[in-house]
């Protein structure tokens, strides 16, 4: 039997974190091979550390790498200048002008190349064959009514907190810098949350703050996001907990691509494939299809179908079909499981690989501003960035019931 009554915390961390520095780098990336080939192929992995950015991988498209046959090539002319130009954007944006990790100044290398023929065979379609997965794995999708953006409550307000304090620090807060964390744990009564039973936040600041002078500014921040009554009396504060943090980002400790996906999905509340988003083109289901499962699971719950909704989705590399749909729907059901799991993959053209990426617009440079704060629970854009956010198979749900 399900509890009713616990604690759950999830954690989330800024946008200057490093592994989240090299997170944007890497959907820079695929932003700017996209822009200019919709079906590139990218896997492009970031190293940050003091002063200096590294990127392996490897890469397809027309007008960035110019095939040369078996793996073989090289860049096109001038795409090797853009690339580092738009990386040290991306470091400017997030505000890193500091001694350690300067986005003017920091060594920058790049060893990206050519795709492997091996993996490009297997994902590429054909007269007789339809796109294949470019790998084999398996994602999940979560959804949950506590939140109006139907995500896990601990993490929808990790995320607030960190947005509100980075939108404080772009206006111009000169005591803040791009590192932080923030975690929170929340008491639940009867499945549903209903208070702060501890806040931990923990920001770089500017030399010669101390402690109480960080707490003056992240309090407000913390109280303007969580709910009427939610901080109590008993609530237990730890805001940078060691008493200081002045030096943090790359400069602090390294930062590598796809190692806060617990941060990307569902703050612990729901199982995770295990494959990181970021950095990955959307022929990659690691990411696509792991896009799919959320659309999915939202629009059930949407759809008043259940309280919560968990969608597994399989695939084997180079074959276009799902090799299982998995639903739970945690007890909360008020349609069948086993009905949801036939349906459910019509709406999205059998979520193959192309069918998905078709369905949710994917082959666009959508992918840099999903990379701190969340990929799921935030809203759609006009220009189709977060389109896996959408309810509109709702009513077509609902008709099923």
């Amino acid at each position: 039997m399900a509890r009713s009554s616990f604690l759950f915390t999830s954690e989330s961390v800024s946008e200057g974190h490093p592994d989240k520095v090299a997170d944007r780098i890497s959907d820079t990336v695929v932003d700017l091979f996209l822009a200019k080939d919709p079906e590139a192929r990218v896997a492009c992995e970031t190293l940050t550390t003091t002063n200096r950015v590294v990127l392996a991988g490897e890469i397809r498209g027309k007008g960035i790498w110019e095939d040369g046959g078996q793996g073989h090539g090289g860049w096109a002319p001038g795409i090797e200048a853009e690339i580092e130009a738009a990386v040290r954007a991306a470091v400017k944006d997030i505000g890193y002008e500091q001694d350690g990790f300067h986005w003017k100044t920091f060594e920058f290398s790049n060893h990206l190349h050519g795709q492997s023929v091996d993996i490009a065979v297997g994902v590429d379609s054909t007269d007789t064959k339809d796109e294949g997965a470019g790998d084999q794995g398996i994602m999940f999708g979560y959804a949950s009514n506590e939140t109006p953006e139907l995500m896990p409550a601990t993490l929808a307000y990790s995320h607030r907190i960190l947005r509100k304090l980075a939108e404080l620090r772009h206006g111009g807060d000169t005591r803040l810098e791009p590192d932080a964390k923030s975690q929170v744990t929340l008491y639940y009564e009867d499945g549903k949350p209903v208070r702060a039973a501890s806040i931990v936040v923990s920001t770089q600041h500017a030399k010669g703050l101390t402690q109480g002078q960080v707490a003056e500014v992240v309090k407000p921040v913390v109280a303007e996001v969580l709910p009427d009554g939610f901080i109590t009396n008993e609530t237990v504060w730890h805001i940078n907990p060691t008493g200081i943090f002045e030096i943090g980002g790359p400069d602090g400790d390294a930062g590598l691509t796809g190692r806060k996906i617990i941060v990307d999905t569902y703050g612990g509340a729901a199982p995770h494939g295990g494959g990181a988003f970021s950095g990955k083109d959307p022929t990659k289901v690691d990411r696509s299809a792991a896009y799919a499962a959320r659309y999915l699971a939202k629009n059930v719950v949407a759809a008043g179908l259940a309280d919560r909704c968990t969608i597994q989705l399989s695939y084997a590399i180079g074959v276009a079909q799902p090799q299982s749909v998995h639903v739970d729907l945690h007890g909360t059901g008020k349609i069948d499981e086993a009905m949801l799991e036939r349906e459910l993959p019509k709406l999205i053209g059998g979520a193959t690989p192309r069918a998905i990426r078709e369905h949710l617009k994917l082959n666009k440079p959508i992918y840099a501003r999903t990379t701190a704060y969340g990929h799921f629970g935030r809203e759609p854009d006009a220009d189709g960035g977060f389109s896996w956010e959408k309810t509109d198979l709702v009513e077509k749900l609902k008709a099923l019931a």
